[in-house]
């Protein structure tokens, strides 16, 4: 059997299933769109609470609204489960795993191994497979290929299948921007790099089917490159305004003013901006990923590894800036009560991951301040994997806010009604910008 051919036909007749392993920020909204192009899906995961939120027709990501999801359940073409012997019953395979980073700040990526294994239990000619996450170049030709080369499928009897040929391997970086409402999954350019030339054609002949644009590339490793760039771009900017906002600070000199003047140059300058830290699943993890993999090259990234110290050093900061405020006011970081405004890693999402207030938290908590937040899009902090506060948002009233020695405004949600925040804080520290009242911090207001 000719597998190229018949899987490009499929993809190009519609008729190919595809499973999503992943259903989170970013397997699930890829998952809709196919579903939305007449594609049948059957995602995969294994938190079993999902499941059936999903096959209700039920959203656990806010800015995914249930209504999208409910049509692609109703129409039969989104099914969830976590059934991975349902595998057999899939054409193109889309990996869409986390790839966090262990305690001693390297890539773990058991998530890709343990699904590589997966697959391979449930692996037959003529498939193909899609890594997405995010990962160090070499990830998808060492880590996955070895197991889809030599798979365990009882069904082969030990056969060894060849990529390009009996089945078909890429890496497609997930460029997700959760609620931007600018780019969505379908606009946003998507690149594209195959094992082989024929492993590229099936891949982009599938992401055509629901992306604007792909954006081929010549191998897995230059598609795993482009997306450790990206984010490594973004780091080092953002590292070098954070720098500049601690030395300004000392001078006496607004950050954000300064990058204000600095924009309006319109050639060879991009504004990014300070922050309490960075968060997200990409920009603090990417760049580890790419210092670790250089170590096998006796490579060191100096540049790259500076600027994850100062992203890294920035809630120390801004705990260094409460502390300030606090004693310019006749009072102690000790025995406190501070208030964090926004949890989310960024402002109108309710993702948590990485986020900097989980780290301020845990600094302030250390040091005996009663530390409350408010979310209006995380209405509960659960366990992740580096905390367990187990924490719910209070409301956001008069009374409440003048109950706290200081407010700390963490994710500069547009929920927010900062005059109405102002208005009624003691105190407050802002990281973000979000309270533009010149010639109003008499005391009460410090950015940090």
């Amino acid at each position: 059997m000719n597998y190229y051919n018949n899987l490009l036909n499929r993809i190009n007749d519609k008729l190919s299933k595809i499973g999503i392993i992943g259903m989170g920020y970013v397997g699930l909204p890829l998952a809709l769109e196919f579903a939305e192009e007449g594609f049948e899906i059957l995602g995969f995961d294994i938190d079993e609470n999902k499941i059936p939120i999903l096959n209700g027709g039920k959203t656990y990501i806010k800015h995914i609204p249930s209504e999208r999801i409910k049509q692609a359940v109703d129409n039969k073409k989104l099914t969830a489960t976590s059934d991975f012997s349902r595998l057999t019953e899939i054409d193109a395979i889309i990996i869409c795993v986390p790839t966090p980073l262990n305690e001693y700040r390297e890539p773990d990526i058991s998530y890709i191994e343990n699904t590589a294994i997966t697959i391979s239990e449930y692996f037959d000619r003529g498939k193909l497979v899609v890594l997405e996450s995010s990962t160090y170049p070499g990830t998808t030709d060492e880590i996955i290929k070895p197991k889809l080369d030599n798979p365990t499928n009882p069904k082969l009897k030990g056969q060894t299948l060849k990529a390009g040929e009996d089945y078909f391997l890429a890496f497609s970086p997930e460029r997700e921007d959760p609620n931007n409402p600018h780019f969505t999954t379908k606009t946003i350019p998507k690149i594209v790099g195959g094992y082989t030339q024929n492993c590229l054609n099936v891949t982009k002949a599938l992401y055509d089917k629901i992306i604007v644009q792909t954006v081929p590339v010549s191998s897995t490793k230059v598609a795993e490159s482009a997306k450790l760039l990206e984010n490594i771009y973004r780091s080092v900017n953002i590292a070098l305004v954070n720098e500049m906002k601690m030395v300004f600070d000392k001078m006496g000199i607004d950050v954000w003013e300064v990058i204000e003047a600095a924009k309006t140059k319109p050639f060879g300058f991009q504004a990014f901006y300070p922050g309490p830290g960075l968060g997200g699943h990409c920009i603090p993890i990417d760049p580890f990923y790419l210092t670790w993999k250089a170590r096998e090259f006796d490579m060191s990234t100096k540049f790259i590894e500076l600027a994850g110290e100062i992203n890294t050093y920035q809630p120390y900061w801004v705990v260094q800036k409460v502390t300030e405020a606090l004693n310019e006011n006749g009072k102690t970081l000790n025995n406190s009560k501070i208030l964090i405004l926004g949890v989310a890693y960024k402002k109108n999402v309710d993702d948590l991951r990485e986020s900097p207030a989980l780290k301020l938290i845990d600094i302030l908590s250390k040091k005996n301040v009663k530390v409350d937040y408010n979310d209006p899009y995380c209405p509960e902090i659960k366990r992740t994997r580096h905390y367990n506060f187990e924490m719910k948002s209070i409301e956001l009233t008069e009374e409440n806010l003048k109950n706290y020695d200081l407010v700390l405004i963490v994710t500069d949600h547009d929920d927010y009604d900062f005059d109405f925040i102002y208005e009624h804080s003691n105190l407050i520290v802002d990281t973000r910008n979000a309270i533009k009242l010149n010639g109003l911090s008499n005391g009460k207001l410090y950015k940090s």
